[in-house]
């Protein structure tokens, strides 16, 4: 059987990786996720100043395609090899990660919702929301941990690509959810997330 197909979209630092690690920490291995963030395109022989200027923000940073096929293989029972992005060089790893099919698929991205190639393939569209501050935040201290950024690079992002793409392309997807949710650790969305994913593991697939 088909396995069910999850996409959770959101703003940056909405809280979209807190709800997919629940969903993962509560079906362990039934689940397999990936994450828009590492289809971002190679780089190579593009300087280090030139990267920090790209616009990750926008649609055209992804290589959408790549992940809609992998997606599509992992619907038909195919592992795939999905890229690892290494944020601290604005550049894909040499290494990839293997997907292996399981019952349930989360794509996880701000872009998830707004891209039609993607959203075709879920099942299920979750949009994450929360206060505009909350999520500046959040990602400042996310990039300035894991990421080697310092604040005054997080906010010209914020304000120059960030906040403008957001009301462009993320917001607008919100349109396209089954299930609008406000944070990550909404215990009401979660449970009702998890009551189908357990109804679709008891079936074998959806």
């Amino acid at each position: 059987m088909q396995p069910l197909m999850i996409g959770i979209a959101g703003g940056t630092g909405s809280g979209k990786s807190t709800f997919t690690d629940h969903i993962k920490s509560l079906f362990g291995d039934g689940v397999a996720v990936l994450y828009h963030d590492n289809y971002y395109r190679r780089q190579d022989g593009v300087p280090m100043e030139a990267r920090r200027r790209v616009n990750y923000d926008h649609p055209d940073a992804l290589e959408t395609a790549l992940l809609a096929g992998h997606l599509r293989a992992l619907k038909a029972g195919q592992a795939v090899e999905s890229p690892v992005y290494d944020f601290t060089v604005h550049n894909r790893a040499e290494t990839t990660i293997r997907v292996e099919p399981r019952p349930v698929v989360i794509t996880e991205g701000i872009l998830v919702l707004a891209e039609p190639q993607l959203r075709e393939l879920f099942d299920i569209r979750i949009f994450v929301e929360a206060d505009a501050d909350e999520r500046i935040l959040r990602r400042a201290i996310r990039d300035m941990r894991e990421r080697g950024r310092d604040i005054e690079g997080i906010a010209r992002q914020y304000l120059d690509t960030v906040k403008p793409m957001h009301y462009l392309f993320v917001e607008p997807s919100k349109a396209y959810a089954d299930l609008i949710i406000n944070g990550g650790l909404n215990p009401v969305a979660l449970d009702l997330v998890a009551g189908k994913i357990r109804a679709v593991l008891a079936a074998g697939g959806r």
